[in-house]
Formats: C-alpha cells, structure tokens, sequence
C-alpha cells in the first residue's frame, strides 16, 4: 500500500496503514502520518531507534488521525522526523535525511521534513 520511497519520506521501521472509509470528504485521498501520532498497535518510533525499542504500541489512534480516516482518507505510512522532533533541518542520524524532491541539494527543513517530502514527491495527498 505504501508508495514508492525513493526520496526516504517514509520510516522503514513502520508498517502502519489505515484504510480510509468508502464515503466521506476525503474518499480516495492518501496521507501519511509523522512518527509522532500514535497508530493502534503500533509503537510511535519519535524518530529514535531506542524509543521506538523501549515503548509499547499505541493503545489507540491519535484522534486527528483517527478523524481523516473515518472522512475516508488512507494513511499510508508514516513518516521520518528529526530526533524526538528536535531539529530544525529535518535530519535524522539513526534513518537519514529525507532528500528535498523541489532541491536535492539542500535539506527538506524542519521536523516534519518526512511528511513534507512525501507531499512534494507526489507520494501521498496530504501529510501531518
């Protein structure tokens, strides 16, 4: 379900995906979710490989992305963030940088840098 990666939007440690609903406002979109936003039986890995080993998966989904889904939205995937969203550039030493799909040559920004790339390269509609 998870689209082509070649920009390294997408966390590799994560299998998380959510069939939206057939009927709502957002019916036939794709979305992807920061590894912040906690999925159902998942761990939110917060972009560290020790976090994601030393937590629980999630015990219910976050509301806002719980909100999309049932609007018919699919998440399909969640995406890569600075250490416990703690940067500025969006680089990650333990999963690497997301490359910027508009300026390969610089950094794709930010600690949603992952979402921002997926949306960029076309891989999905939306992002949080």
């Amino acid at each position: 379900m998870r689209p082509p990666d070649s920009f390294n939007a997408f966390c590799s440690q994560s299998t998380a995906v959510l069939m939206g609903a057939s009927a709502g406002a957002l019916a036939g979109l794709s979305f992807a979710a920061k590894d912040l936003f906690d999925i159902v039986g998942h761990v939110t890995g917060a972009g560290n490989p020790d976090w994601l080993a030393s937590h629980p998966p999630a015990a219910q989904t976050a509301p806002v992305v719980q909100k999309l889904v049932d609007a018919g939205a699919t998440m399909v995937g969640k995406t890569h963030t600075d250490e416990l969203s703690r940067g500025l550039f969006g680089e990650n030493a333990h999963y690497g940088t997301p490359v910027n799909p508009k300026a390969p040559d610089c950094v794709p920004g930010g600690s949603s840098s992952g979402s921002a790339v997926a949306v960029a390269s076309g891989a999905v509609n939306f992002a949080l």
